[in-house]
């Protein structure tokens, strides 16, 4: 059913377009030159193309997961508590491209830093494709700016490293195996603001996976019931992304050196001082336009990395 209701809404969303462009078209036999008319036709066309680059974007998401809900973590590196308010803003910049998209997101588990910002967040964002756009989103990425933490109010550099995994579930994830012997189940007062039952009981859980060392924690739902389960779906989101991992390096080592090493750490550098950039170290796209950015409109970045990613397979 959920299939169903995918394509029907690709159908619909097709006929749209299509639309669109019959009513240009039959607009310009109409009325010719006409001032208005081809205003109008100009607001058409524009849409019909917004819908197919979007539609054109959406048959690249080829892979297993790039239809599935996505899992954002985002860490804080140098940079002190300068990396730490830029974790913040990185954590804003997809929480409102994510609700300008219309996604559904939750925050799961967040630790603030001592004066300012974040050590670090982990929040879903759920909805088609939500994996498939943010998985070029995965790397450090840096920050340049006159620091509003220095008394001098000198120029910094900071950085943030930004995770992406898809949201899996049990029935999907069959390679992965968490065996009750494996996990350690520790629970804490949950942080932050909010909520009768907010720092009053031990309702946070942290799960720690003993053979790779992954933890996950949840924090936000009341229950302990409902964190453990939240904690346990990234866990094993975790686990298949390291599974997945490994499967590739394996096929890269049998390839030989084929990727460039680009793809590495640092994605993107955001330059908000002594001029005003953004630029996608993997592709060489760049904007000057770095509130439109930091407000959530990286797009333009997307679109690329899907084309390049695409080129190397």
């Amino acid at each position: 059913m959920k299939r169903l209701a995918e394509l029907r809404e690709e159908i619909d969303r097709i006929d749209g377009l299509r639309r669109a462009i019959d009513d240009a078209r039959e607009m310009i036999e109409l009325f010719g030159d006409d001032e208005a008319a081809q205003n109008e036709v100009t607001s058409h066309i524009a849409f019909a193309q917004s819908g197919i680059d979007e539609l054109e974007m959406a048959a690249n998401f080829d892979r297993p997961y790039d239809d599935h809900g996505a899992i954002v973590s985002i860490f804080a590196g140098a940079g002190g508590v300068d990396a730490a308010d830029w974790t913040q803003m990185l954590a804003r910049m997809y929480l409102r491209w994510a609700q300008n998209r219309g996604y559904e997101t939750a925050i799961v588990d967040e630790s603030p830093a001592e004066e300012a910002g974040l050590k670090s967040i982990t929040f879903f964002v759920r909805g088609r494709h939500a994996y498939g756009k943010l998985e070029s989103e995965r790397g450090v990425h840096r920050l340049v700016r006159m620091s509003p933490f220095d008394a001098a109010h000198r120029r910094h550099t900071s950085f943030a490293a930004v995770d992406v995994i898809p949201e899996i579930a049990a029935d999907e994830a069959s390679d992965v195996e968490i065996r009750p012997d494996d996990i350690r189940i520790e629970t804490f007062k949950s942080g932050g603001a909010g909520g009768q039952y907010v720092n009053k009981t031990e309702s946070a859980i942290r799960i720690i996976h003993i053979p790779t060392g992954l933890i996950a924690a949840s924090q936000q739902e009341r229950s302990q019931a409902q964190n453990r389960e939240v904690a346990m779906s990234i866990l094993r989101a975790r686990l298949a992304a390291q599974v997945a991992e490994q499967r590739a390096k394996e096929l890269e080592s049998l390839r030989g050196e084929r990727q460039a090493n680009e793809w590495g750490s640092q994605i993107r550098s955001y330059v908000l001082a002594p001029y005003r950039l953004v630029k996608d170290h993997r592709t060489d796209v760049e904007t000057g336009n770095t509130e439109a950015v930091l407000d959530g409109d990286f797009d333009l970045f997307i679109w690329p990395y899907l084309q390049k990613r695409h080129s190397l397979v």
